[in-house]
């Protein structure tokens, strides 16, 4: 029996924890437009040219910096303006579905975001994992992925559609709203945060999905959560983790300009082409042909290489020995990734000595590699593991999957 059969086809969506009124408006959101583009919807509006300059400054304020959700808290915002944008624009939070906090303290969210051509409203997953001095927040970029690789679990779920990017930046917003990470505040109870002016210090986009396969939407939202007039994140505390996809890896160093991430995994071309499929199309050396050409790279500013380890597959002394080598040259840090297990898997995770002896190998070369610590297991919420319900309705038609979820926890250099 296919899992769309065991999954009742009329079943009852979740009641949402936190829910979004304009979930089913078609109001267009303020959130993700550019400072042009906002200008541009405001003008169209009725505001007057001449003003389009300093409400779009005020606007970018409240949204960014204080971080509010409802025009009403927008209070030096004269009170016809602030109805004439709640008659036309939204500015609310994704709908949480579910939220998690697991023992260690990271914390998952199930997201839900309207249709938009999907059929029916559509599911993703953010993770937010805090250590000392530091909280990662691993945002998706769309709903499941097209790329199949054959150890991740969310490549299972087929693609259902790209995020927009106010979806992608609302991801950040809901984020720091839910850990009282904007001004005025309170730090909610249950679960470790970090110490320091700010909760999410370092965004990875290593959720859901290839986010080179949804270029523009996460260019203009990485671009606003790196602005120095909002967000103000720096770009060397934002990372992008890519399969490969190679011509997007080269517009990603030039028009973007954030720290970078690749889901290597192998060492040879045969075995990639069945770990990680995008390797048919862009083989190793091309892939690392355009990680050599990445602007800017040096010792504090490494391109990081993700490396699930998987026993009797990959893990191998000779594999660490071609790793080193393919390598060479490339200012890179290796983070070697226990494997999660997930239910259908075929995979094991390699024995804790191996991995240890592969970390001690490459080391012993000069590069950093560390052993990524697991977190959120318990709740489904480590590397590799995250998969939302959402399916993609073509006409009367309704696949469901499992309701599993993952997100990579990234690591970049301070």
């Amino acid at each position: 029996m296919s899992v769309a059969d065991a999954i009742a086809p009329n079943a009852v969506a979740k009641k949402p924890l936190v829910a979004n009124p304009d979930l089913f408006t078609s109001k267009p959101s303020l959130i993700g437009l550019s400072r042009a583009q906002m200008a541009k919807a405001l003008h169209e509006k009725g505001v007057p040219e001449k003003q389009l300059r300093m409400r779009v400054n005020q606007l970018w304020h409240w949204l960014y910096i204080r971080g509010v959700s409802d025009f009403d808290a927008m209070t030096n915002v004269a009170k016809d303006m602030r109805e004439m944008l709640k008659q036309h624009f939204t500015i609310s939070r994704p709908e949480i579905v579910e939220e998690q906090i697991s023992n260690d303290g990271t914390r998952k969210w199930l997201l839900r975001f309207p249709s938009r051509g999907a059929g029916r409203p559509v599911e993703i997953e953010t993770v937010y994992i805090p250590e000392e001095g530091r909280g990662t927040l691993c945002i998706s970029s769309q709903v499941g992925c097209t790329l199949t690789c054959s150890f991740c679990h969310t490549g299972t779920q087929m693609l259902v559609r790209n995020l927009t990017a106010e979806e992608i930046l609302s991801q950040l917003l809901l984020a720091r709203e839910r850990l009282g990470d904007f001004p005025g505040a309170d730090t909610p109870p249950g679960g470790f945060v970090p110490t320091g002016d700010r909760k999410v210090t370092n965004i990875v986009m290593m959720g859901m999905g290839e986010p080179l396969y949804n270029f523009e939407a996460v260019k203009t939202a990485l671009l606003i959560a790196t602005d120095g007039d909002g967000l103000s994140l720096s770009k060397r505390r934002v990372t992008l983790s890519t399969s490969g996809v190679v011509p997007e890896i080269y517009r990603t160093g030039e028009e973007i300009g954030v720290m970078l991430a690749i889901s290597l995994h192998a060492v040879r071309d045969e075995l990639r082409d069945m770990l990680v499929p995008i390797n048919k199309k862009y083989p190793l050396k091309d892939l690392l042909d355009a990680c050599r050409a990445y602007p800017s790279l040096s010792n504090a500013r490494r391109i990081t290489f993700e490396y699930v380890m998987l026993k009797d597959v990959n893990d191998s002394l000779e594999d660490a020995k071609l790793l080193v080598q393919l390598l060479k040259g490339i200012p890179a840090k290796i983070n070697l990734i226990p494997f999660n297990p997930w239910p259908g898997t075929n995979y094991q995770c390699s024995d804790w000595a191996t991995i240890e002896k592969f970390a001690d190998f490459i080391n012993a070369a000069g590069y950093a590699s560390p052993i990524r610590t697991p977190r959120g297991r318990d709740i489904l919420a480590a590397c590799g593991q995250l998969k939302s319900e959402s399916e993609r309705m073509r006409k009367t038609e309704r696949l469901a999957f499992e309701a599993m979820m993952i997100a990579g926890h990234g690591e970049d250099d301070d």
